[in-house]
């Protein structure tokens, strides 16, 4: 299965309309620049689609920085979009994937079989000389069907289940970077560490140069997991955890859960404990 395509695939699918192209640039901590950006230029027929307006619920004591979105809302910001079952989605940023693989995970859980990340992005398309427009592509209209893939998503009470029972299965792990994880630096959440019993996994080495590995190089990623346990994959707010589910699914792990809102809501409880250091 697979679940990113080339640059060189899309270029030729441009006058395609069974394709649909998603621009997900966004920077964190500058929640306008993205879409300053795609009104500069994207990907010709692409609609631009917001992290924290259209991809998140706005935030609230629980649920992390960045809840899953209103599913009647997402799928109403899908439709405009022209997103049906028959159309082949492709989503991008300009960010490694991270992005784009957030609304690759949302358009899954919704019931969507064929939605894919751009390898390289935006930055490689450019690179490549591929052409770009400012023209903002009209509305339109489609009728999306959503069907729930509950499999996908790990429950607040599901992780505190697992922590509270030092439960072996299902494994948690931390997508976010290794000093994060360690407990060294923490620069937004209330306090610094993981989940206890998470293991360390950093999203980025999934990816070179904006591209997923191939399914090898991720097994090797993830070879001191076992393929047949469940897996509980989660980060700072549920963004970064979304590629690195895409690359346990590539590793060929079939019982994968994105906790989505992961470290942030975590610790939104105060009575939650908290681990440091090498040991999960």
């Amino acid at each position: 299965m697979e679940f990113s395509v080339n640059k060189e695939w899309l270029v030729e699918q441009l006058d395609n309309e069974q394709v649909v192209i998603a621009d997900c640039r966004f920077e964190l901590g500058n929640p306008d620049k993205g879409e300053n950006l795609y009104r500069e230029g994207h990907i010709p027929g692409a609609f631009y689609f917001d992290l924290e307006k259209q991809l998140s619920s706005p935030v609230s004591t629980h649920g992390g920085r960045h809840p899953l979105p209103d599913i009647n809302q997402f799928k109403l910001e899908i439709e405009k979009a022209g997103i049906n079952h028959t159309k082949t989605v492709v989503a991008y940023d300009d960010s490694e994937g991270q992005f784009a693989s957030r609304f690759w995970w949302l358009l899954t859980y919704v019931g969507h079989q064929k939605v894919y990340v751009l390898n390289e992005g935006f930055k490689g398309w450019v690179e490549a000389g591929y052409p770009t427009t400012k023209n903002v592509p009209e509305v339109k209209s489609a009728k999306f069907n959503v069907t729930i893939q509950k499999e996908m998503l790990a429950s607040y009470d599901e992780v505190k289940a697992v922590v509270a029972e030092k439960k072996k299965s299902p494994l948690l792990v931390d997508s976010r970077d290794k000093a994060r994880y360690l407990g060294e630096i923490e620069p937004i959440d209330r306090i610094a560490g993981h989940i206890p019993g998470a293991i360390h996994k950093f999203w980025g080495e999934g990816l070179d140069k904006g591209s997923f590995k191939n399914s090898e190089e991720q097994k090797q990623r993830f070879a001191d997991c076992d393929q047949h346990e469940p897996i509980i994959v989660y980060c700072g707010s549920g963004v970064t955890a979304a590629p690195n589910y895409i690359a346990l699914k590539m590793a060929g792990f079939q019982h994968v859960k994105l906790y989505a809102g992961s470290y942030s809501d975590w610790v939104s409880y105060e009575e939650n404990p908290v681990a440091k250091g090498e040991k999960p």
